[in-house]
């Protein structure tokens, strides 16, 4: 497995499990996953959550991609840090990606639209089979 097959895996799994923390309190919340590409793992979201202050706080964060199989399926985890990523043209690409968000008034250049990435980090796969192998960590 390589970087490629996490941005493949990531691409083809539309919600992921994202952790971050709250003080000294781990929080963890199912979210829409956007794209993946050699750049990193973007997502989006509304600066009136929660998520965004522990994330602006810490922005230390672990993410959890799963797809139903054989036994208990295949899982990737991908751990990093966050970067907030203020580009004009995302914003406009996640709006034509997700458009039920300008039914929230949001525009590309509203404060309230909030994209990030996890730009490096490592990565691993995991399954039934390869449940007490050692983790294979892809670097990226």
């Amino acid at each position: 497995m390589n970087y490629d097959d996490c941005i493949k895996f990531a691409n083809d799994t539309p919600v992921c499990y994202l952790a971050s923390a709250e003080g000294d309190q781990p929080r963890v919340r199912a979210l829409g996953f956007w794209f993946a590409d050699e750049t990193g793992f973007y997502f989006q979201i509304g600066a009136v959550k929660d998520m965004y202050a522990q994330l602006q706080a810490n922005p230390k964060v672990e993410v959890c991609f799963w797809q139903p199989g054989e036994y208990s399926g295949t899982m990737m985890r991908v751990a990093g840090e966050v970067e907030f990523v203020d580009d004009p043209e995302l914003k406009k690409k996640v709006l034509e990606d997700r458009p039920f968000l300008k039914e929230f008034g949001m525009t590309f250049d509203h404060p309230g639209l909030v994209i990030f990435r996890i730009p490096s980090g490592e990565a691993y796969f995991w399954t039934m089979e390869s449940n007490f192998e050692p983790k294979k960590m892809i670097k990226f």
